[in-house]
């Protein structure tokens, strides 16, 4: 049409194509563009990673990770290969089967309740059966042949905790208006433990299961408070190699990346230094002992404390195992150590009252410098359609019994009771340490690890393999505790302890004796260390230490785990 504006078609066509193609390419770009900066981000992630991996453990040390990794991996390949697999599990499983036929009593008297009683039992025979359970045959502890474990403050003691449990057998903390009393034992067992570790005003605490909900406990709220305070989505905490292993599950149930540093001779104490390369932005926690569960060393808390304040983390100290005997060294004459909550670096402190507090098994608290500290270990649901639930540690229900029984403990024994246990406990660990220095039937064969001041004692040898030691003291009817890394035995001394301790030298000098005898004989007939008899202690460790893969060990101690609950 003349005069007309419109466009032709085959130019209409040519824009469109044009457009089409300046819109592919502009996705097209958009695209690369986006993958580059994947690209990008993932290269800086990983190159931060490195970055901090050389500056934590050192060119070195980062090469000797990477080949221990690789030496763990090509390990693990080989023990899953056909012909090995077969011969591993069939080892691993003759290993279970022995451990069954320890553990889980067989023979024609045995009797197995697999079911629950048609009609229920009278009172008489189900006393008569829990006597004859009580009674089994087991290591005696009773007798002070146990390393730890059991931590009797004596039957008067034992006899009133039973009846603390009569008076609160039903009672439960999760309902603090129906069970007042227990509401209000708990709070003071807390405040007392609290005044031990000379807590500063505005402190606070909650009473555990155990050590390792302590521990669980300290590691959450540091991990919450990381994240609520710094938005740290990948957590980290730093700890020496001697620490208690409930902090490895912490880490892993919580997601948390455990930095494990070296406790090398003499002194057996990480190095501070090494745990200060260790700090980044995402360390949400630091980690003491006083003492450690392996060697009774305290770890250097001094300088943490001062490491802790001046990068501005968290500090929790460990003293489980120290309890009730640490806070007394010093009024009981013996050598300390500052560890508690006089050092300002130190934000928590966990300690079981279960074990020198001589309280009933199931018994522990965390202690926190502040209130707002244990706020973050609470577990708060608002909108739950059961109604606003609010615990404050793991568990729900909780047995008020078992803090009816705590409470009473301390209150029973008191601290002039405590100082005086922790004399004579202290007092027998130290003779049992001078007598490994010093007697001549020992102190050639065997050396004392570090300097251990509170209740643990441990010694390996350089001459005399360890594992044999130990498995030799376990046929005297001794319950000690194997060690490794270094290959080690230690004892865990108790007030049953204290009365045996003489007993305990005189046997080990013995043991000793009769182990470089053995030697002798094999030198001698020229079969080293063939042919020689494998003991418990001796199997398990040298397995484990033998190995770069450690499967073969997760296998047997999950069929372990399994075999306590055979019936």
């Amino acid at each position: 049409m003349p005069g007309s504006s419109r466009m032709p078609v085959s130019l209409r066509n040519s824009f469109a194509l044009q457009k089409g193609r300046s819109s592919s390419q502009l996705l097209s770009l958009n695209v690369d563009l986006f993958r580059n900066v994947v690209f990008f981000l993932f290269l800086l992630r990983w190159t931060r990673k490195g970055l901090l991996k050389l500056k934590g453990r050192g060119l070195f040390g980062t090469f000797a990770d990477a080949y221990m990794s690789l030496r763990k991996s090509a390990y693990g390949l080989f023990l899953r290969a056909p012909g090995v697999r077969s011969q591993v599990q069939k080892q691993v499983s003759e290993a279970i089967t022995k451990l069954q036929a320890k553990l889980v009593p067989s023979g024609p008297g045995i009797v197995r309740y697999l079911a629950l009683p048609k009609e229920g039992w009278s009172e008489e025979t189900v006393m008569k059966e829990l006597d004859a359970l009580a009674t089994m045959d087991h290591t005696r502890w009773e007798d002070g042949y146990v390393s730890g474990a059991v931590y009797h403050g004596g039957d008067q003691l034992m006899k009133m905790q039973t009846e603390a449990f009569g008076k609160f057998t039903v009672a439960n903390p999760l309902h603090p208006d129906v069970f007042p009393g227990v509401r209000k034992m708990e709070a003071e067992i807390v405040a007392m433990v609290l005044a031990m570790f000379n807590a500063p005003l505005g402190a606070a605490g909650v009473t555990t299961s155990g050590g390792t909900e302590s521990i669980l406990m300290a590691c959450l709220s540091a991990r919450q408070k990381a994240r609520a305070e710094r938005g740290v989505t990948e957590p980290e905490m730093i700890l020496p190699e001697t620490a208690h292993t409930a902090f490895r599950k912490a880490g892993e149930y919580f997601g948390i990346k455990c930095h494990l540093v070296a406790c090398p001779a003499p002194n057996y104490q990480g190095s501070i230094s090494a745990i200060s390369r260790l700090i980044n932005s995402n360390t949400i926690l630091l980690v003491g002992s006083a003492p450690n569960f392996p060697h009774g060393i305290i770890d250097d808390i001094s300088a943490l404390s001062k490491l802790a304040l001046k990068r501005r983390i968290p500090l929790h100290v460990d003293c489980c195992l120290g309890s009730f005997l640490v806070p007394f060294l010093e009024k009981a004459g013996f050598e300390t150590e500052l560890f508690d909550f006089r050092l300002k670096g130190v934000t928590s402190i966990s300690c079981d009252t279960h074990k020198y507090g001589f309280a009933p098994k199931g018994n522990s608290t965390i202690l926190y410098r502040t209130t707002s500290l244990r706020a973050y270990q609470y577990f708060i649901s608002p909108d739950w359609s059961g109604g606003v639930y609010a615990s404050p540690s793991i568990a729900g229900s909780r047995p008020g019994a078992l803090i009816a029984g705590c409470w009473a403990s301390l209150m029973q024994v008191g601290e002039t009771g405590y100082i005086n246990s922790c004399n004579q406990i202290v007092g027998a660990t130290k003779k049992i340490t001078e007598a490994i220095q010093t007697k001549p039937g020992l102190c050639s064969d065997l050396e004392v690890i570090g300097k251990p001041i509170v209740s643990v004692v441990a010694f390996t040898s350089n001459t005399l393999d360890t594992y044999d030691i130990a498995d030799a003291m376990s046929a005297k009817g001794w319950h000690l505790n194997s060690l490794q890394n270094p290959p080690a035995i230690h004892v865990a001394v108790t007030l049953p302890i204290v009365k045996v301790w003489e007993k305990l030298v005189a046997d080990l000098e013995a043991v000793v004796e009769g182990e470089k005898e053995k030697e002798r004989v094999r030198i001698v007939e020229g079969k080293g260390a063939k042919g020689k008899a494998v003991g418990d202690s001796a199997a398990l460790y040298g397995v484990a230490g033998s190995l770069p893969n450690k499967s073969v060990v997760v296998e047997l101690a999950s069929g372990f785990l399994d075999t306590l609950y055979k019936a």
